[in-house]
């Protein structure tokens, strides 16, 4: 799902504050923002992060919060127990209007976005033509007569500018579509198993009828919202598209909650926290080389879009998903020096059978955790294989995804 969403560039420029406290794979920078970083961009919060004690760095051109005082480790488990707020503002809201609208978004991605009911959603893919993942993004058919997408921060350039350059050749043979980046909207990330809790105390809304992947507006403390079942995390939880000029106000409503104590979290939490459900980072896990099959994520492929195969590379990757690709994304546990990525993995003879894309200590389960690409045939969960760390040979085993189960609403 949308979450921290990095080029591998990002991921670079990130670094030292998390592998200090080993809990990340993500290399973060205990750089303090200064004036060579005032071109960074501010999401609606940027002052409210200052004033929180939030430790900010540059990520995909914006000044993000790392973390704050409580530290990594606190904030992860927060969101576990508890109820958090993540500011991920940075990411781009967009709404794709008009009569062929649907049509336009299918041929972009794998979704069956005809298929949905109106007001739900889906985690789909952008592909290019040789089956290569632009970005993964989180789409809903709303009732409102458009599409409304969640794209990753990261990947904001390149996205506009391959979905203008679709757009302008779709509307050339007579179709009725246009593209609506949205900048005067905020958004947030309420995540966590009291979230629903704290969110209901400000909403008439019943959102025992909002499961997961669903999707409405609706006022939140009085101010206009689209709300989201959804997140990055594993946890239920809603990401809230919230005016820019009312973001401060209505974070500090949530945090002033009644129900539980609700805290902010930075991006070093969000990293563990996806990792720990399995969930892939742009830029490390998936990018424009990796194909929906290799990374485990087929089950993005509607069946209806398989059976038409009318989306993006579909012969190549139809074909891929018959006779199986050469190499496959999977999980990794192991005890003693967590993996990073890079981190080449080994067969149990020490012949180098893949590597690893994110990795850190798993402040859930209190081993390590981390996932890469092997040759298919050892991807079988249970394979035993070594990780290169620090030119030592680490014992680990392909693991079953999510490490930590996850615990999405899908209803009473």
């Amino acid at each position: 799902m949308a979450g921290i969403r990095a080029t591998k560039k990002t991921a670079a420029i990130l670094s030292c504050l998390c592998r200090q406290k080993r809990i990340l794979n993500t290399t973060y920078t205990s750089k303090r923002l200064g004036s060579n970083d005032a071109d960074l961009k501010k999401t609606p919060l940027y002052d409210f992060h200052i004033a929180a004690g939030g430790q900010l760095v540059p990520f995909a051109g914006w000044s993000m919060p790392v973390s704050y005082k409580e530290g990594i480790a606190t904030e992860h488990a927060n969101c576990r127990s508890k109820a958090v707020i993540f500011d991920v503002s940075h990411m781009l809201q967009s709404k794709i209007h008009g009569k062929d609208r649907i049509k336009f978004v299918e041929s972009l991605t794998v979704a069956d976005v005809e298929g949905l009911k109106e007001n739900s959603g889906t985690l789909s893919l952008l592909l290019n033509d040789k089956g290569g993942i632009i970005d993964d993004l989180v789409l809903s058919k709303t009732d409102q007569g458009y599409v409304y997408m969640v794209t990753n921060a990261g990947c904001t350039d390149k996205d506009v500018a391959h979905i203008q350059g679709k757009l302008e050749d779709f509307k050339s043979k007579g179709q009725d579509v246009t593209f609506e980046p949205i900048h005067d909207m905020g958004l947030l990330a309420l995540q966590g198993p009291l979230s629903a809790r704290v969110l209901q105390a400000g909403m008439s809304h019943d959102l025992s009828q909002l499961t997961f992947m669903r999707t409405t507006v609706a006022d939140v403390f009085g101010i206009p919202c689209r709300i989201t079942r959804c997140g990055y995390t594993g946890e239920d939880g809603v990401e809230i598209s919230v005016p820019a000029s009312r973001t401060v106000e209505l974070t500090e409503r949530l945090l002033s909650s009644q129900e539980t104590s609700v805290s902010m979290c930075g991006l070093g939490a969000r990293d563990s926290l996806r990792l720990e459900s399995g969930m892939c980072l742009y830029g490390n896990d998936i990018d424009e080389t990796t194909t929906p099959i290799e990374a485990t994520l087929a089950w993005t492929i509607a069946k209806r879009r398989r059976k038409q195969r009318d989306f993006p590379a579909a012969d190549f990757i139809l074909k891929q998903l018959k006779d199986k690709p050469e190499r496959k994304r999977v999980g990794l546990t192991s005890k003693g020096a967590p993996p990073r990525a890079g981190a080449s993995i080994l067969d149990e003879a020490g012949q180098e059978i893949g590597h690893v894309t994110s990795g850190c200590p798993s402040p859930t389960l209190k081993i390590n955790v981390a996932m890469g690409y092997v040759k298919t045939q050892h991807a079988a969960v249970g394979t035993k294989v070594k990780v290169q760390v620090r030119k030592r040979s680490i014992d680990a085993e392909v693991a079953k995804m999510p490490f930590v189960p996850s615990n999405y609403y899908t209803g009473k």
